[in-house]
């Protein structure tokens, strides 16, 4: 390992969040080559694949604190997926960026089946965030009558919040009481941002507002009802990102060719593995939403932990009276965007535009794209288990042994 230019003293007296601290907060390229070095040198090890980054580092600001390079994660393409939406017509191939072999296969699988059978349609059916302090009281008179009387005041608590943003909009405000306490949803549209860091800003103005003018003896920005990277049953009535809804009709003979099962099949292994679910407490009914939700949240830019929330949904088969299966999946919590965060640092930038879906305007054509090819993974899972082809596809695509 080669020489590091920190003294000793340097190593066994500095933290590694403190270390080196340097003007500009060290995003310059030689202060993130200067850091990386550091943690060589006290971790022991080299970091040449990290340190081989294209990224601009003065461009990872507001991205990443202390930084020392980028991680690289391998990069597919799934398609072609034929989308009927709204906002995503045509034909697109999805990137995907994950370590799991078998995977970009099995999607790439269940979007040749759906384009072979004209194509998903796909819809976005509510767009919004919120955010849920939690206001305290000294007794629960006080909390009822606050509850009560909140919403009389919208326009000022909206004009409050949105002094803060250029982007969001506060479109209501709903009260929920327990005991002396008073948990109030503030759900906003945020355009093409995920925009917490927007609303967040935007609601802790209005709580201020709210504060001088109430009996409220305190508030906590965060209650937890809101189920900001949690998964939760009240995710799905929506209100938490974009509720998105997508479905397709399968004809039989496709089924078979190309997913290896029948219609019937694939029916059977949604109905006893809904039983699974179902014993479970499971939030929702899906096979792999998060498999699809990660790759392509890494390759395009978006909060990965989001996936949490994202994946709660359900995934629904049935049989049509000609023999056919209509498969469709309902995400009620898909939180994704396409400016702000991570979308615009380098390979997240080129996967949104290899989708048309890289600015302004484009949140809800990326939302439907993914959610149809959520469905696409719902298939082809389902149809490895059906035909008893799910070990086989592993051990063809996936299989990376170690090394002896």
């Amino acid at each position: 390992m080669r020489d590091s230019i920190l003294s000793k003293s340097d190593l066994q007296t500095q933290p590694l969040e403190l270390a080196p601290r340097m003007k500009g907060q060290g995003y310059a390229r030689a202060e993130v080559a200067r850091r990386r070095e550091w943690a060589e040198a006290r971790a022991g090890c080299r970091l040449q694949h990290v340190g081989a980054f294209s990224i601009p580092s003065d461009e990872m600001r507001g991205n990443i604190e202390n930084p020392i390079g980028a991680a690289q994660v391998p990069l597919g393409v799934a398609g072609p997926l034929a989308v009927n939406g709204e906002r995503a017509q045509g034909t697109f191939y999805v990137p995907m960026a994950t370590t799991e072999g078998a995977l970009v296969r099995s999607y790439e699988r269940g979007m040749v089946t759906l384009t072979r059978s004209g194509g998903v349609n796909a819809r976005v059916v509510i767009d919004e965030n919120r955010l849920s302090p939690v206001f305290l009281f000294s007794g629960v008179g006080d909390a009822s009558e606050f509850a009560r009387s909140l919403p009389e005041e919208f326009n000022a608590i909206r004009d409050a919040a949105e002094s803060t943003t250029r982007r969001g909009r506060l479109l209501r405000v709903e009260c929920q009481q327990v005991g002396r306490e008073v948990m109030v949803n503030f759900c906003y549209f945020t355009g093409d941002a995920h925009g917490m860091n927007m609303i967040v800003k935007a609601t802790e103005q209005a709580c201020k507002w709210i504060m001088s003018r109430s009996r409220a003896k305190h508030f906590y920005l965060f209650s937890g009802l809101c189920s900001e990277k949690r998964a939760s049953g009240a995710l799905f009535a929506g209100g938490k990102g974009k509720k998105a809804v997508a479905g397709a009709s399968l004809p039989a003979a496709v089924v078979r060719t190309h997913l290896h099962a029948t219609p019937q099949q694939l029916f059977d292994v949604w109905r006893h593995t809904l039983l699974g679910h179902t014993q479970a407490h499971a939030a929702g009914y899906n096979a792999h939403f998060a498999n699809g939700l990660a790759a392509i949240f890494i390759a395009c830019g978006q909060d990965v932990a989001n996936v949490v929330n994202s994946a709660v949904g359900i995934t629904h088969f049935e049989l049509t009276d000609g023999g056919d299966l209509y498969a469709s999946v309902t995400l009620p919590s898909l939180t994704v965007a396409t400016v702000g965060g991570g979308t615009a640092l380098g390979t997240s930038r080129e996967c949104l535009e290899m989708l048309g879906c890289a600015g302004d305007g484009k949140a809800v054509k990326f939302a439907e794209i993914v959610a149809a090819s959520l469905l696409a993974g719902e298939l082809s899972m389902g149809a490895a288990i059906a035909s008893g082809e799910f070990v086989a596809a592993h051990e063809t695509y996936g299989r990376n042994r170690p090394s002896e």
